[in-house]
């Protein structure tokens, strides 16, 4: 888990890093300098995810945000379908705040945690 975290945070840290050579770029990703989810993050998830049923997400970390007209936002979830059994999964969900702080789910994107380790790969 910490490891899919640092995987995550290195990604928005490069893309960020990349716009910081050219000056700020607008619209651009910035990581968050803590991955804790406040009680403030917390509360614009649940209003974003509001009446959404079917699969219950859990925030593990606040990825980071985009300045747009409003604000997206990226959190790392924990996923499981509502149903007895069902086996935990991990996504990217992200959310748009829009300028009078309506939030709506943009995408919401599965993780194929497998698929982000490239150990072994190249023999």
């Amino acid at each position: 888990m910490k490891k899919l975290i640092a995987v995550l945070s290195a990604l928005l840290m490069l893309v960020s890093a990349a716009a910081a050579e050219d000056g700020p770029l607008s619209g651009g990703w910035t990581p968050s300098a803590d991955p804790a989810v406040t009680e403030e993050l917390q509360a614009l998830f649940d209003k974003g995810l509001e009446g959404l049923v079917g699969v219950g997400y859990t925030p593990v970390a606040y990825l980071g945000s985009q300045v747009v007209a409003g604000t997206n936002h990226a959190f790392l979830c924990q996923a499981t379908v509502v149903y007895p059994g069902a086996q935990p999964y991990y996504t990217i969900v992200y959310l748009y705040e829009d300028l009078q702080g309506n939030v709506t789910i943009l995408n919401i994107a599965e993780l194929d945690v497998g698929a982000l380790c490239t150990y072994g790969a190249e023999e």
